[in-house]
């Protein structure tokens, strides 16, 4: 059994995460750890969770390294630094959920961190973890740095076309809509059920964090493909589900054949991306409701013969795929292990 420990226990990311590693046939969760809650079970903490794991919330300290053999970081940015240069090289494996090591550039981590402070060396061994783009990486790395949510679904979405077709993307400006969960347990005026329910709520429509750190992973692994990525990102009232649409313009040629079976080509080996072909099932095209409670991103592509563009669409959960799941996805491939264990659940739907 490899012994896993979840800091950030308490929170809508380390209730999922303790919601698969208990069911996970080879992992076995030894230590909760955070700041708050101290001495809290997780059924206290997370109603769904009736279960007695026979730990309590504990502060984080040196010797948590004796109980595990991998750590999960669901824990704020600033947080996640500071344990990172705690645990790093005490723990065979750290992996980070939050922001503070996905974006390499130091340059461009200041500008959209400014209030992060992480130790340089650090930055340079994190692997960026998108396991289907970096799966033989994730074997050897002691340190994991997940992508954001809206990254996993925007870098797994443009992936075909600069590392599959090799196409130079010029411009990508890309539409984000997400659910009341990828903004956590904060308390927000804007974010109380009068305000939420039911809206599309613009509260990045200039800029967001998710797109410079797909731009940072891109022009590392494929220099000069891309040009400029901006993002505008929108709240919607469900509480799970995210879709990402990203227009991209090239002067490379494409149509739809090319394009369709580009994608499937590129996907044909990993499971957990389900390209769309549009006719297949009721709903043709990726949708955040037909992914909910699994690990499954769905991706499609479209060329816009009027617009002279292409049109990328991917539909994920945020807390599963966009956290949690895919965590786990990243230590199963860490430590040899089939990367669809303890994943294989399938989407409930209605949700």
């Amino acid at each position: 059994m490899i012994r896993v420990g979840v800091v950030g226990a308490s929170g809508l990311a380390g209730g999922e995460l303790i919601r698969l590693i208990t069911q996970h046939p080879d992992l076995e969760l030894t230590f909760l750890g955070g700041s708050s809650n101290i001495g809290r079970r997780p059924a206290e903490l997370h109603p769904g969770l009736r279960i007695d794991t026979g730990l309590t919330v504990q502060p984080v300290a040196e010797e948590v390294a004796d109980q595990v053999d991998v750590i999960l970081l669901a824990t704020p940015a600033p947080v996640s630094a500071e344990l990172a240069a705690l645990l790093a090289d005490r723990v065979p494996a750290v992996v980070d959920l939050s922001g503070a090591f996905r974006i390499r550039t130091q340059e461009r981590h200041t500008r959209w961190y400014p209030k992060v402070q992480r130790r340089a060396d650090l930055a340079d061994r994190f692997v960026y973890g998108v396991p289907e783009l970096v799966g033989d990486q994730l074997a050897d790395a002691a340190l994991i740095s997940l992508p954001g949510c809206y990254a996993t679904a925007i870098t797994l979405g443009l992936a075909p076309l600069t590392l599959g077709l090799g196409l130079d993307l010029k411009t990508v400006v890309v539409d984000g809509k997400s659910g009341s969960s990828g903004g956590g347990l904060q308390l927000r005026t804007t974010d109380l059920h009068p305000f939420r329910n039911g809206a599309i709520a613009p509260y990045a429509p200039t800029g967001h964090r998710h797109a410079a750190e797909v731009s940072d992973f891109l022009e590392r692994s494929k220099p000069g493909t891309l040009g400029s990525l901006s993002m505008s990102a929108y709240g919607v009232s469900h509480v799970r589900g995210l879709l990402t649409s990203s227009y991209v313009f090239t002067d490379g040629e494409v149509d739809q054949r090319t394009l369709q079976r580009a994608y499937l080509r590129f996907y044909k080996e990993h499971r957990f991306v389900r390209v769309r072909r549009h006719a297949e099932t009721l709903i043709p095209v990726p949708d955040p409701q037909a992914v909910l409670g699994s690990n499954y991103c769905d991706v499609t592509a479209m060329y816009d013969e009027e617009g002279g563009r292409i049109v990328v669409l991917a539909a994920l959960d945020n807390l599963v795929k966009g956290a949690a799941g895919q965590a786990v996805q990243a230590v199963n491939l860490r430590f040899g292990l089939p990367e669809e264990t303890g994943l294989t659940m399938h989407p409930v739907m209605p949700a």
